[in-house]
């Protein structure tokens, strides 16, 4: 990894905008869920640009994503490889692996850009891909998931339906 160095331009630790990704990072390393939720703003939007039928919109509905996510992940460790804030955006580099509950791995690697408002996710914009060789990755694994659960599908339809009429 990195040096994460106060030398290190790119990286701005003192900023309070990146101490919010910071914390997020850490509660999902401990797999806190609530302390991960804590980091985002009760509306928060979530958009996958390169997946735009796929945002999520509001904290409760993140909740939904994260648990399920965390129910059949297993081991996950996320390394926050670069941080740095431009006013109260924030960019960050990171890479996510580890090991599902039925073995198999998963790696993915990407950046993120997050809008902080009062020390919370307010929205953000996730470009996280897989890392080559892996044949399954963790994202493909919870779109599966999300589908198999029948609330999963209500509450995905519901922010669908809900971005649609407005």
């Amino acid at each position: 990894m990195p040096s994460q160095s106060p030398s290190d331009p790119t990286v701005n630790a003192s900023s309070a905008p990146t101490a919010v990704v910071r914390r997020l990072i850490d509660a999902l390393n401990r797999s806190d869920l609530d302390a991960l939720m804590d980091c985002f703003a009760p509306d928060v939007h979530t958009h996958l640009p390169t997946q735009p039928s796929r945002g999520i919109h509001g904290r409760e509905y993140l909740r939904g994503y994260w648990e399920s996510a965390m129910d059949g992940a297993g081991d996950v460790r996320a390394e926050l490889l670069r941080c740095v804030a431009d006013g109260s955006t924030v960019l960050a580099e990171w890479c996510w692996r580890g090991t599902r509950r039925d073995g198999s791995t998963f790696a993915r690697a990407g950046m993120t850009v997050h809008g902080v408002v009062d020390d919370r996710i307010a929205w953000q914009r996730l470009y996280m891909e897989p890392v080559r060789g892996e044949a399954e990755t963790v994202g493909a694994w919870v779109v599966e998931e999300m589908e198999r659960r029948p609330a999963t599908r209500v509450a995905t339809w519901s922010v669908t339906a809900a971005r649609e009429a407005s």
